[in-house]
């Protein structure tokens, strides 16, 4: 199983990650990426939505952890327009 490959940068800054590593990872076309670069190292990390049952886990956990706080409708409200700069 190959971990390292190479590969060029077009003059449109394109690059192209080689097969067996796009095999590997089952990445297709459309496939998006976090891109972070410092220095020399530029790391290319795949994303993708949630599925239906991973949300709906995640929405009860915040709900969960939202209740325990004792938070109100009017607390998310707020910090949503703080956050916009509109408070």
């Amino acid at each position: 199983m190959q971990n390292v490959a190479t590969a060029k940068m077009s003059s449109k800054g394109q690059v192209v990650i080689p097969e067996v590593i796009r095999k590997r990872l089952r990445l297709k076309a459309g496939s998006q990426f976090v891109v972070v670069g410092k220095d020399d190292v530029v790391i290319l990390k795949s994303i993708a939505p949630p599925s239906m049952g991973e949300f709906d886990r995640l929405i009860a956990t915040a709900r969960k952890q939202a209740r325990k706080a004792r938070m109100k409708r009017s607390d998310i409200a707020a910090a949503v327009a703080k956050v916009r700069g509109q408070r």
